[in-house]
């Protein structure tokens, strides 16, 4: 069985930072992406950042030059830096891991919520 357990969120002003991890256990696995989602209330699911094993980023245009995505594969870890956070980047945010056959987990997601 594998998990995937997201910490890191919290209240943050409007321009502060923060950063989340997201810690996998359990039986290891071969990984084509790792990612980060975010999801407002009344909003649909969004992808926030994501990594694949070439080392290739992607990240939309509203988090561009604000968030990071890295990963430690020897603590089986992803991480993503939030700087200069807006009260519009508010939401859960999950961490999702896509498997080499295709296969999807998801976080159980961490709450950020930014104050004006």
């Amino acid at each position: 069985q594998v998990q995937l357990v997201e910490s890191g969120g919290g209240l943050v002003q409007a321009g502060g930072s923060l950063r989340l991890s997201c810690a996998a256990s359990g039986s290891r696995f071969s990984i084509s992406a790792k990612g980060w989602y975010r999801q407002a209330p009344g909003k649909p699911r969004e992808l926030v950042a994501d990594y694949d094993v070439s080392g290739t980023t992607n990240y939309p245009d509203s988090v561009k030059g604000r968030f990071t995505i890295s990963n430690d594969n020897a603590k089986n870890t992803v991480y993503l830096q939030m700087n200069n956070l807006k009260p519009e980047d508010t939401a859960v945010y999950y961490c999702r891991w896509r498997r080499t056959d295709g296969f999807v987990y998801w976080g159980r997601g961490t709450q950020v919520t930014v104050s004006s």
